[in-house]
């Protein structure tokens, strides 16, 4: 059977700009809960802060009330917040963060119309030095993918690369959950892997001004297995109970390389 080919949407100069205004909004949320993160505090609380922040901003939170086959609710939050094992789609809850702990902190956020997103994973308080070096080395491999973005470039080879440093250094890239593209829709067609597969040759792309991608490194401690962590269906945990990374930008393909979305400017 033929594989239906991506559907590839070019953005404007404008529709760019709007989605820079969105982005702008999703950095302001991560700014203000990377200033709480700290033992005692809660993903509901980080969640509460989100949902005013948003709201302040006339946005819609994108992942509120978003379906997926495996759960068995809407998801029921503006930011996914996932702790230690949990690699995304954690719930808030009413659960203090402890000290050593990480939480991922995913934000969406739909502005007239157009979409950013952005995630980043946040040490609560002093982390162990191994915690540290995967924090680093996730954050590495979303850096090594935006230097590297360039029209004419094949995915694929940015994608060995991110591959290639996350390895090397002892790590483990999820295979299930990948960046995808992005504008007026949350997801759009493109998937974005951070890993290289032969296999998946047919869904590579090459990188055209006004393409606008999510680009989001999801890295393991230990193996890449993963499972669904608990009845909801929607937490993706690390099978072995191994922790995990997630950093993420919103970024436009442009003639001169990349332009990220979601940095605040």
């Amino acid at each position: 059977m033929a594989v239906a080919a991506a559907r590839i949407i070019i953005k404007s100069p404008r529709e760019i700009e709007l989605m820079r205004a969105a982005g702008r909004v999703v950095c302001r949320v991560l700014d203000e809960l990377a200033g709480l993160v700290q033992p005692g505090v809660t993903t509901a609380a980080l969640e509460a802060r989100a949902a005013e922040l948003i709201a302040a901003a006339g946005g819609q939170a994108l992942f509120k009330g978003v379906r997926h086959p495996q759960a068995k609710l809407p998801f029921p939050a503006c930011i996914c917040a996932s702790v230690n094992e949990q690699i995304v789609h954690g719930i808030p809850n009413d659960r203090p963060l402890r000290a050593g702990d990480i939480v991922s902190v995913d934000c969406g956020v739909r502005l007239k119309g157009y979409c950013g997103d952005a995630a980043r994973t946040f040490a609560v308080g002093t982390p162990t030095r191994p915690v540290q070096k995967l924090l680093e080395v996730t954050q590495q491999a979303l850096d090594l993918a935006i230097e590297n973005v360039r029209p004419g470039e094949r995915w694929s080879t940015i994608a060995k690369q991110m591959q290639k440093l996350v390895e090397s250094n002892g790590f483990g890239v999820v295979r299930e959950f990948v960046g995808h593209g992005i504008g007026q829709q949350m997801h759009e067609d493109l998937k974005v892997p951070n890993y290289y597969d032969r296999g998946e040759r047919h869904a590579d792309f090459e990188l055209r001004p006004g393409l606008t991608l999510a680009i989001e490194p999801m890295v393991t401690a230990g193996r890449i297995a993963v499972k669904f962590g608990d009845a909801t269906g929607w937490p993706v945990v690390t099978k072995d109970g191994s922790w995990a990374a997630h950093f993420e930008h919103t970024v436009a393909v442009t003639a001169d390389g990349a332009d990220v979305l979601t940095d605040g400017r």
